[in-house]
């Protein structure tokens, strides 16, 4: 499948609950209500309806924590002229006030700030600076708390007792690792007190899996392919584990493992979705990728796992555009106006336990 990315109408004034329907839907009826409630410059359009986003996956922290290697990475991808001061434009783009105004031009309700420590491969921002950016406007931006697993060996403890605090944080809501950007295993229990203390403040952890384009990375299976983490998720059911990237090889532009993402997300009910990335200008130009994803998803019935993010702000602009393309892909893969509503936002708030906010 081939289909070509073009722009979208995403804003709209009155949401309108689907034909016929009534109230007899009440999740997506209580959603558009919802919306209808909320300000009408932050919906998006789909298939007609007005609807609510969430984004659950965005970078924030200093340039200067970012490793030399990865930097340069980052700035090619800046369009030119703004490339050509990558520092400048970063700095603005990942600040609290940055990425604000990017859920404003994507229309996005609220954001999720990603604290990482990742000092190989794409550098640290601290749960606490994570912390202090939330206060920019604490009734649209959430974060996910990480830890430092690089001397896990001699300061494990310690480590998970400071993820328990980041998580006692207001708007602290949930974790975020890289397997292959902090180099340790899927399947290693060594660090498996991570989703203990996950569970125990009832907080998601989102996992980046499949080959990441990151210099310095650890590219093995067991730091890649989500088939490792399946003891993991057996070993505890009451963590919610999201597989982001949906598996995607970032590395060969292929669909990766995303077969293995859905079945471990039909196999288990603390398995959500997530694609962020996937479908990006430079790692997806013509959508077709995440198109796939999109209709395999919606083929297995798993568009009530799906948790939308989009791996921003990257550069300026990226946020609304990787949004727009979301939509194309959903149309694409014959998602309907309540199954995108959904992903958009209903599964992130049912997850994260913010359905009565």
């Amino acid at each position: 499948m081939r289909i070509s990315i073009s722009s979208r109408p995403r804003r709209a004034d009155v949401p309108v609950l689907p034909s016929g329907s009534g109230l007899a839907y009440f999740p997506f009826a209580a959603l558009l209500l919802l919306a209808a409630c909320s300000d009408p410059e932050l919906l998006v359009e789909y298939r007609g309806e007005a609807l609510d986003a969430v984004d659950m996956h965005l970078h924030t922290g200093e340039w200067e924590d970012i490793g030399p290697t990865t930097q340069r990475f980052l700035a090619e991808r800046f369009p030119h002229p703004v490339g050509l001061n990558a520092e400048e434009t970063a700095s603005d783009s990942i600040s609290p006030a940055g990425i604000l105004k990017q859920l404003d031009r994507a229309a996005v309700r609220r954001g999720v700030l990603l604290a990482v420590y990742a000092p190989r491969t794409v550098g640290i921002t601290t749960n606490d600076a994570v912390i202090a950016n939330l206060a920019h406007d604490p009734d649209r931006l959430l974060g996910l708390a990480s830890v430092r697993v690089d001397a896990w060996g001699t300061d494990a403890d310690e480590q998970l007792a400071a993820l328990d605090e980041a998580l006692s944080a207001p708007g602290m809501v949930g974790v975020k690792l890289a397997h292959a950007h902090m180099h340790f295993r899927f399947d290693d229990p060594a660090y498996w007190g991570t989703y203990e203390v996950a569970a125990a403040h009832a907080a998601p952890v989102y996992l980046h899996t499949g080959p990441t384009p990151f210099p310095g990375a650890a590219e093995g299976p067991e730091y890649t392919d989500p088939a490792y983490l399946e003891p993991a998720i057996v070993a505890h059911p009451d963590t919610d584990f999201i597989l982001g990237h949906l598996g995607f090889d970032f590395l060969n532009d292929t669909p990766g493992q995303l077969e293995e993402c859905i079945r471990l997300a039909s196999a288990y009910p603390n398995v959500w979705l997530e694609a962020s990335a996937l479908g990006s200008k430079n790692a997806d130009p013509d959508g077709e990728h995440l198109a796939l994803a999109m209709t395999r998803i919606r083929e297995e019935g798993l568009t009530d796992r799906l948790i939308y993010g989009s791996d921003g702000p990257q550069a300026p602009g990226f946020v609304a555009e990787y949004l727009d393309r979301t939509l194309v892909a959903m149309e694409a893969g014959d998602w309907t106006a309540e199954q995108a509503a959904a992903g958009l936002a209903g599964n992130f708030d049912r997850v994260f336990g913010l359905e009565a906010e």
